[in-house]
């Protein structure tokens, strides 16, 4: 039998806290959503001066991961590079989400929207780190 780690509640607020402090330092109004690695929401905060729709967008950064195993940039970078047909794909492919990895395996995912596309990522592996964990296989 495998034995997989898991991101706890506990895990989960203190991603959101460390990505909230970087994103209060740099100024940044931001959403920032922590998903488990089922793509289940465990933590959302839309920070004052976010914008609205950023809620939806974080949320769907983090489950993009989950769904693919990537950051949402690869799947934008995909797009880009003519790969059209991954735009029917029910992914959100926009750079901001970010896998949580613990011993190798993809636990959760980070996603961050508010800010440019590369802001978001930054506070999202902001966040990551926190807990010691990777953002890369």
């Amino acid at each position: 039998m495998k034995h997989i780690p898991a991101l706890t509640l506990d895990d989960a607020r203190t991603i959101g806290a460390a990505a909230e402090a970087e994103a209060l330092a740099k100024g940044w109004a931001v959403t920032i959503a922590v998903c488990d690695a089922g793509g289940h929401l465990m933590w959302l905060q839309r920070m004052d001066g976010a914008p609205l729709m950023s809620a939806e967008v974080a949320a769907g950064k983090a489950r993009t991961c989950i769904m693919t195993g990537k950051p949402s940039k690869a799947l934008e970078d995909m797009i880009n590079g003519g790969r059209n047909a991954a735009v029917t794909m029910p992914i959100l492919p926009l750079e901001g989400g970010e896998m949580i990895v613990v011993e190798g395996c993809v636990v959760g995912a980070v996603g961050v929207s508010g800010v440019r596309a590369d802001q978001d990522a930054e506070t999202a592996r902001a966040g990551i780190a926190a807990i010691g964990a990777s953002w890369t296989r």
